[in-house]
């Protein structure tokens, strides 16, 4: 959670109706209130959605509506003179204004949930890679409550947790989860790379809050971005690449077994071929900086190469369908069977999985206590 944006995200892009949708609104309101009552520090700094170019408008336009459908706070357009007034050095002639938009250290965060539930009486382990999740046959040694906890969850040591359900978060390794649970294996999960600009220390006063892009929707991702940081700092990016490894967050990091089941997965091959040139120029923009750069200078003209250092990298776990497709809404899911019909997984959660995270904690609350009738 620390290689995240950082960002409590309003609620603007997703289709309405959709579980990101509510739980982004939803979750945005409960962060805000959960960290007040932690004492956790957070900015509310708001977002603009810059539109550069006429041909955005539209699009731009087209984005308010939807975020109106999906109730988000205080949403409104500014003109060129409106994006001064929020942003003196940013260069736009139309945007979308979230004042309700924030950041937050989501790792503080994370670290706090921990705290919560170990005082709730919970057991947090660390260092545990599971590599089998089955149902106990017998009692388990010195157990002398019978087939109380019938799921066996066991790591690549030989350790073992016993527990009557399971509830998977896996991320980046969700879709092995789910098979190891005997559960199906789509979506598939495929590991994005994200590297980071940030601004010298100098040149922070360029950007007071975060700058977005309008989307286009021949790519996948979002663009690169403005983000300002609860420490000071001031990231610019990400670019988007193919990650070879799961948890590869250098350029260098590689593994074959994660390479190969990437590259074989039919879903990859499809989402490659219909965006070469999107991919190979977030590649070059990934090698050469200067190139990214000139990116941004649609939105700051004051920034240069010299402005700007590498920053640090963030993995994203995206999950394809077999046609290509990026699956856009949170996936849950279970399966049958003797271990199945005992887990629940969280199959799908990109951002803004971490504002949704509360609103996500209630869904899941409420739906392990039906599928499981608790």
């Amino acid at each position: 959670s620390g290689h995240n944006s950082g960002v409590i995200h309003s609620g603007i892009y997703y289709t309405p109706g959709s579980l990101k949708a509510r739980l982004c609104v939803r979750g945005a309101t409960l962060a805000y209130e959960y960290c007040e009552k932690k004492g956790i520090p957070f900015k509310r700094c708001g977002k603009l959605i810059v539109a550069v170019e006429q041909e955005e408008i539209p699009r731009l336009r087209a984005l308010y509506e939807r975020g109106m459908k999906n109730n988000v706070r205080d949403l409104h357009i500014v003109d060129a003179k409106g994006i001064r007034e929020r942003e003196p050095y940013c260069r736009g002639i139309m945007a979308l204004d979230s004042p309700y938009t924030g950041i937050v250290d989501w790792r503080m965060v994370a670290l706090r949930y921990s705290a919560d539930f170990k005082e709730a009486g919970g057991t947090v382990v660390t260092q545990y890679e599971v590599s089998d999740i089955s149902t106990v046959k017998e009692s388990p040694a010195g157990c002398s409550e019978g087939m109380k906890y019938p799921i066996t969850v066991r790591d690549k040591k030989g350790n073992e947790v016993w527990c009557r359900y399971v509830l998977t978060c896996g991320g980046l390794y969700s879709d092995r989860l789910s098979q190891i649970s005997g559960c199906s294996r789509e979506p598939r999960i495929v590991p994005f790379r994200g590297d980071y600009l940030v601004l010298k220390p100098e040149k922070r006063y360029l950007v007071k809050g975060n700058i977005y892009p309008v989307p286009d929707p021949r790519f996948p991702f979002l663009g690169v971005h403005f983000t300002p940081r609860m420490d000071g700092n001031v990231w610019l990016g990400p670019n988007a690449v193919l990650a070879f490894k799961r948890e590869g967050y250098k350029m260098y990091d590689f593994n074959p077994q994660d390479f190969a089941d990437a590259l074989s997965y039919r879903g990859l091959q499809k989402l490659i071929l219909r965006n070469v040139t999107y991919g190979v120029g977030e590649m070059y923009r990934g090698v050469f900086i200067g190139a990214q750069v000139k990116n941004l200078q649609k939105y700051i003209p004051e920034m240069s190469l010299k402005d700007v250092l590498r920053g640090p990298t963030g993995v994203r776990a995206q999950a394809l369908d077999r046609d290509g497709n990026l699956v856009d809404d949170f996936v849950f899911d279970g399966g049958v069977g003797d271990v199945g019909s005992r887990v629940l997984h969280v199959r799908n959660a990109p951002s803004p999985a971490a504002t949704s995270s509360l609103a996500i904690a209630e869904m899941i609350a409420d739906e392990v206590e039906n599928r499981f009738t608790l």
